[in-house]
């Protein structure tokens, strides 16, 4: 049976990739992901001052800037704790991490739901919507930046957060303001998003009361069902989390067994034909993100998503929604819980450690991103990213293909399989960072 071999490039992920596709019997065979374009970030932080990795990181990415900024201060704050120093946390400072992370993690999944998935899947079963999908996206993605924004001091490429806690002291007025924008948002997603209150939302619990939700998210599983999509792009069923957040703790998921990871066990390799690294965790492949997130947490919907579809695309494409609904409930306790009176840094500025090695892992939107950094004599001599696209979109070994190749494997068209792909929130530019 003859092969059939076919280039493609996805763009509106984030950057851009190329997929070769390799069709035998009027389907997808093999898939070979490729990045084309490299800005060496960790080239780049050779030489430089630690502290200079919370300027330089954020660069990394315009839509996860904040994320890197985490990871990047926890890889400084872990170094400077295994060299003895005395480092804490207060729990204002600890809170506004948290806050303006979720807020970041908001907007990109709003912007995924908004400007990929549902014009994507339109397109794809040729559906022509009256709809501005991309003003939805900009107005809630917007208005939960200006609350994160009020703290960050700026969005992107915030460097508020610094070891010991954050530059910003909020002030009452300034938590009542963000409360607002939070309320706001939160209004959009019960109107605009699921048509339901946040309350009665977060209550459902298995597949049966998921014909509640209406608005746009019942819209789009009500396509995916219909069309015969719900169980597609199913994977390995395995996933891992290594950052420990308010959505779930670290741990991987096999067959719905949770246990514990160690990052120490995760390995980088170069892949040929793109500039991106593949990762593994003990030699295996493992989706990382929301679902990975929900699947660990064992969240009762998406377990009984899970147990119905598998790791297919509407279990996927829930997962990363449904964290909106349970980010705004805990962003607005968030903003309850900050006392003021607080410190917001509790490490004197003068106090410098330049020997260290340290790591840090936070969970971004597309899920685990972990620094890891070696100084000497205050310079940074060794800088590693290790981005979540890394984990879900490797080629593979030779025991198995990657995670994002598997799903694809098996589909029928290029428009298939395209659309699986985005299902991952592909971001080619951390990425290839």
């Amino acid at each position: 049976m003859k092969k059939i071999q076919i280039k493609e490039l996805i763009e509106k992920i984030e950057g851009e990739a190329e997929l070769d596709f390799t069709f035998r019997g009027g389907v997808i065979e093999d898939v070979r992901i490729n990045f084309g374009f490299y800005r060496g970030i960790e080239e780049i932080l050779q030489g430089k001052d630690a502290w200079d990795a919370l300027v330089i990181t954020p660069r990394v990415c315009g839509i996860c800037n904040h994320a890197h900024l985490i990871a990047a201060v926890r890889a400084i704050e872990d170094g400077y704790r295994s060299a003895g120093i005395t480092l804490t946390l207060s729990p204002k400072a600890q809170k506004l991490r948290e806050f303006t992370l979720a807020c970041e993690l908001i907007q990109n999944h709003i912007k995924w739901l908004y400007m990929t998935i549902i014009p994507q899947l339109e397109a794809y079963l040729k559906i022509e919507s009256e709809q501005n999908h991309a003003m939805k996206a900009t107005y809630l993605s917007s208005t939960i930046t200006r609350a994160l924004a009020i703290f960050s001091g700026q969005w992107p490429h915030s460097s508020y957060a610094v070891p010991g806690g954050v530059t910003c002291d909020p002030t009452h007025l300034d938590l009542m303001q963000a409360e607002a924008l939070i309320d706001e948002s939160i209004r959009f997603f019960e109107q605009v998003v699921t048509g339901m209150s946040l309350e009665a939302y977060l209550s459902l619990t298995s597949v049966s009361q998921l014909h509640r939700v209406e608005a746009d998210l019942g819209r789009l599983m009500h396509l995916i069902g219909s069309h015969g999509m719900a169980a597609s792009g199913q994977s390995y069923d395995r996933f891992i989390v290594f950052g420990e957040s308010m959505l779930s703790s670290s741990g991987k998921s096999i067959a719905t067994a949770v246990s514990k990871v160690d990052p120490r066990y995760v390995e980088e390799s170069v892949q040929e034909g793109t500039v991106a690294k593949a990762v593994s965790y003990k030699k295996r492949l493992y989706e990382t993100g929301p679902l990975a997130r929900g699947m660990v947490a064992k969240r009762p919907i998406i377990k009984s998503l899970h147990k119905r579809y598998k790791d297919a695309m509407l279990t996927r494409i829930f997962a990363r929604v449904n964290e909106v609904g349970l980010l705004l409930a805990q962003s607005k306790r968030l903003l309850g819980e900050i006392v003021v009176d607080e410190p917001s840094c509790t490490l004197d500025m003068e106090t410098r450690c330049v020997d260290f090695e340290g790591y840090g892992v936070v969970e971004a939107a597309r899920g685990s991103l972990i620094h890891r950094t070696k100084v000497s004599e205050g310079l940074i001599k060794r800088y590693e990213i290790i981005t979540p696209t890394q984990w879900n979109l490797s080629h593979g070994t030779e025991e198995e293909d990657g995670i994002a190749v598997h799903a694809m494997v098996g589909a029928k068209s290029i428009q298939e399989a395209t659309f699986i792909f985005r299902t991952f929130d592909v971001c080619s530019v951390c990425t290839a960072q």
